[in-house]
């Protein structure tokens, strides 16, 4: 990403606008004072590494733009992004792996920062039956996966209410993170055409939003998804990958995914 228009005041300002901070909020939180902070993001002072890195840490910054901070202030970035396919990852994409193997035989994979496809296990690939095949060429996002006329959105039984729950998940990760690019995948998504089905919305007492799923035979699978995260991740690349894991919703669902069948090769594309 080119930093070389930004400044430390444009970034805290932005971050701090981000987080509904005032200048007096943040300068309170980060142990400085008021006119200082104000000097900061006028540029009028600068501010130390330490200085930089611990209001990031007040703003939540994520890691990346931590990086960008500190390089706008003439510092070296503090995290680094490695692929999960470089020698030093070995130890997390082994963890990210046994996660996926270990749910088995229900669906689960790693995702990055834009939604795109890391790594997943082999129940995932009997899901992605009559998917067009340009959905699945890497890097297959699978938002777009989901919600696509071509993905699987016409055998989503309940694609208003999962259309409503990815898309309201979508914007706020592009509201926290501020990422170009989640704004203009939420823009995207949001401009697919999509037929409401006639199935009726969850109970108000659900404990999630279920994601279900018709299969050949009229077989109809209801998934419940989580998401883990790596909390202490210090690298970028790490910190962004999520874990998204689905448990059966109901016994139908649990005893059609225990059912024994030769699964494929599992799918994914690290890079």
């Amino acid at each position: 990403m080119d930093t070389t228009a930004e400044s430390v005041g444009d970034l805290l300002r932005e971050w701090r606008k981000r987080r509904r901070f005032s200048q007096l909020d943040l300068a309170s939180e980060a142990a400085l004072s008021t006119r200082h902070l104000s000097f900061v993001e006028s540029g009028r002072a600068s501010a130390s590494r330490d200085m930089l890195l611990r209001l990031a840490e007040q703003l939540a910054m994520p890691l990346r733009i931590r990086n960008r901070l500190l390089l706008a202030g003439g510092f070296a970035p503090e995290h680094p992004e490695r692929a999960l396919a470089a020698p030093d990852m070995t130890a997390a994409r082994e963890a990210v792996e046994a996660v996926l193997a270990a749910h088995m035989p229900f669906p689960a994979l790693a995702v990055d920062r834009h939604w795109n496809l890391v790594l997943a296990n082999a129940a995932l690939t009997p899901l992605l039956a009559d998917v067009a095949a340009e959905l699945l060429t890497p890097p297959v996002n699978v938002l777009r996966l989901s919600l696509h006329p071509r993905g699987l959105a016409p055998r989503i039984e309940n694609l208003a209410e999962w259309r409503h729950h990815l898309l309201n998940r979508l914007a706020r990760q592009s509201d926290v993170t501020g990422d170009p690019v989640l704004a203009g995948l939420l823009a995207e998504l949001s401009a697919l055409p999509f037929r409401a089905s006639r199935t009726r919305p969850a109970a108000a007492n659900a404990v999630a939003v279920p994601l279900n799923l018709k299969q050949d035979g009229g077989v109809c699978l209801s998934l419940l998804s989580t998401t883990t995260v790596f909390g202490s991740a210090m690298d970028v690349t790490l910190a962004e990958l999520t874990l998204e894991c689905f448990y059966p919703a109901n016994a139908a669902t649990r005893a059609a995914l225990l059912t024994p069948f030769s699964f494929p090769d599992a799918v994914g594309d690290s890079s």
